[in-house]
């Protein structure tokens, strides 16, 4: 098998780096957006084909410390879409934010089945991805923990008896927090995610739940289910990590420890299930398993998004791209933690989504919301 892996030097792509060493995975190219020494030791490990670097003033650097070998360099926007469209076994896109949307269309034009652990991808772009993978007949994985867990559960069964799909959420950093206590939080608190090793815009997205909002209108759009189909519940062990309930009434559940090489391998290398290297999940070990609903007074970014997908047409768009900006923000230090739903909000209420949906129209009022939200920012 051969992969090209966007995104190498993130958290899922160093991840999935240590699954293709471990099954022997063959990694035809890497790219990722500006970090060249990483991108140099990936190249002389994995010897690939094609490496890529996003930010165009880096190529000079990378092209001079692979001088010595074979692989072809390549950068910016056009050579991401060229590893995207090339032709292998599956494209992994870790790449984070809107930067991975072109990839991932110009993947589904060539044919090439799609692992995706971007996702803003489906929350910017879903209807427009789905409708056309489903006419090239591309098969989307999802790596997401929780959305790699409903497809296992829906392996083997009849998308027609689901009945519910159920998202479990850690509850971030802040769970617990009344909305007066999220004024005074800080960015390293923000970035200590209870479970999970993420990268830092994932893990802030995690502490306002607009990872989970995110991955509500995820579910939506992977599986064909409605709004009202999907159920978040805040489960702070993150050892159940999402389950289907069925017309019947049966709830199938996956389980396991909190480690995401498990659902990367499993969009690598299903249906089979190889040894991970993983530490295996102990009942009896285990402390008492809760499930609570989430705050969603308090932690609005869930609410938003539940509001976005309802309302259709770009406002997901709006909703990504403002909580893109709001959270970039916040990691720069120009914006307040409790500011960011703030932001986002305001951002899906003011700024008008196109009613048509295309690449251009997406990227049209995705850039109208990050310029809404800089605006808003430059008057704080």
């Amino acid at each position: 098998m051969e992969i090209v892996l966007l995104g190498s030097s993130g958290s899922i792509g160093l991840q999935t780096l240590d699954v293709a060493r471990r099954h022997k995975i063959w990694i035809k190219a890497i790219a990722a957006k500006s970090n060249v020494r990483t991108l140099e030791l990936q190249a002389r490990e994995f010897n690939p084909r094609y490496v890529c670097v996003y930010d165009e003033n880096c190529y000079t650097d990378l092209k001079a410390r692979l001088a010595d070998m074979k692989t072809e360099v390549l950068c910016g926007k056009e050579g991401m879409t060229r590893l995207a469209s090339m032709g292998c076994g599956m494209v992994v896109n870790a790449i984070v934010g809107m930067a991975g949307l072109e990839p991932t269309m110009a993947a589904i034009e060539s044919g090439t089945k799609i692992a995706l652990a971007n996702k803003e991808n489906l929350a910017a772009g879903g209807e427009l991805v789905m409708k056309r993978a489903k006419e090239k007949k591309v098969e989307v994985i999802p790596i997401d923990s929780e959305h790699s867990a409903i497809f296992q559960c829906l392996a083997g069964n009849n998308r027609k008896d689901v009945s519910k799909i159920i998202l479990t959420a850690s509850g971030g950093a802040f769970y617990g927090y009344s909305r007066d206590k999220l004024r005074t939080v800080t960015k390293q608190q923000a970035l200590k995610n209870p479970n999970w090793n993420m990268g830092e815009k994932v893990t802030v997205d995690s502490a306002t739940l607009m990872n989970k909002g995110l991955e509500f209108i995820e579910a939506v759009r992977l599986f064909g289910v409605r709004p009202e189909q999907t159920e978040v519940v805040v489960h702070r062990q993150s050892i159940l990590h999402s389950a289907v309930e069925f017309a019947d009434g049966s709830v199938i559940a996956q389980m396991g420890v909190p480690d995401m090489r498990v659902p990367i391998q499993y969009a690598l290398l299903h249906p089979a299930r190889p040894e991970s290297g993983v530490k295996k999940l102990s009942f009896t070990d285990t402390e008492t398993l809760t499930f609570e609903k989430p705050d969603e007074a308090t932690f609005t970014c869930l609410s938003a998004a539940k509001k976005a997908v309802i309302m259709g047409n770009n406002a997901c768009a709006v909703l990504n791209a403002a909580n893109e900006a709001a959270v970039g923000a916040f990691l720069e230090d120009k914006l307040e933690f409790y500011r960011i739903s703030e932001l986002v909000n305001d951002a899906l209420e003011n700024v008008k989504a196109n009613k048509t949906v295309t690449l251009k129209t997406i990227f049209e009022d995705s850039n109208a919301a990050m310029e809404y939200v800089g605006a808003r920012i430059a008057r704080l």
